[in-house]
């Protein structure tokens, strides 16, 4: 089975999500917030891919795994990142200033980190997995700057329309990326029981360090507890369908054990942060009742 046309349109279905949700004042607030803004993009850009990085040699993962662990941490945060701030009572405005930006920045950042990572891996191992980066680009630029774009101009020409499709959209989001990985699951039985253990265990370090750094940059920006809250779920959120249509695309690396740590990703992080803003959400069903 040729698991890129279930991602294909998964991903696209996201992006076009995260683009009804974009506009120019998006990008302005980065002067409204530039503490927060230079804590959070940090902490996604910098810190999460040198974690996943320091955590795949530290747990000597082979080389699919290597990449595939450095890869989702490269994506951007994930457009669900949007409503858990929204759900954990944090600064909404500044987690969609920091989707939008992460999601523009990393359309470049993605083939730089990654052609290091390959070029390390191939140093190190006996596995020579090549990255053309310009299939990387085009395909950045066609399965994610397109759909984000067509959001956009959506929301501008038809903003009543645009609204109720988008919470059409956010209630398939999360079952669709359920569906993705159960198709994974179903495709790479065996090597996800065999790594899960290994797998398992760096991506859960990988979320919970990320987020712990993220707590701390925010101190060190002076944020407060909403703008820490913010940052830590827009870090521990990453964008798997990305990570999964890189790995899996025949122009790029064409592999699907590549894509096993977005998988794992995508549940643990649910888990993890939705345990994270628990007290919120009994908060909000206590109030409801």
């Amino acid at each position: 089975m040729q698991t890129i046309w279930i991602v294909m349109p998964i991903l696209i279905l996201l992006m076009f999500l995260l683009g009804i949700g974009l506009d120019l004042e998006a990008f302005k607030r980065v002067a409204k917030y530039p503490k927060a803004v230079l804590a959070g993009m940090t902490g996604q850009l910098v810190v999460l891919p040198l974690l996943a990085f320091f955590i795949a040699w530290a747990f000597k993962l082979p080389a699919p795994y290597f990449i595939g662990l450095v890869l989702i941490a490269c994506c951007p945060g994930g457009s669900s990142s949007n409503v858990f701030s929204m759900l954990a009572k944090c600064n909404v405005a500044l987690s969609v200033t920091l989707t939008a930006l992460s999601s523009v920045i990393t359309l470049f950042t993605i083939p730089l980190i990654m052609g290091f990572t390959t070029n390390f891996v191939a140093l190190h191992s006996d596995t020579a997995i090549k990255l053309p980066v310009g299939k990387l680009l085009v395909q950045n630029l066609v399965l994610l700057f397109a759909p984000m774009l067509a959001g956009s101009l959506f929301k501008h020409w038809k903003p009543v329309a645009a609204e109720k499709v988008r919470k059409v959209l956010e209630k398939a989001a999360f079952p669709a990326l359920m569906v993705l990985a159960a198709v994974f699951f179903l495709q790479y039985p065996r090597e996800i029981a065999e790594n899960f253990p290994v797998l398992g265990t760096g991506v859960t370090a990988l979320i919970l360090c990320s987020m712990g750094a993220g707590a701390l940059l925010t101190v060190a920006a002076g944020g407060d507890a909403a703008t820490r809250r913010t940052i830590v779920i827009e870090i521990g959120m990453q964008n798997a369908a990305q990570a999964i249509a890189i790995a899996t695309s025949p122009f790029i690396f064409n592999d699907g054990e590549i894509a096993i740590p977005a998988i794992i990703y995508a549940l643990m992080m649910n888990v993890i942060l939705l345990i994270y803003i628990s007290r919120f959400l009994l908060k909000r069903t206590k109030a409801a009742a």
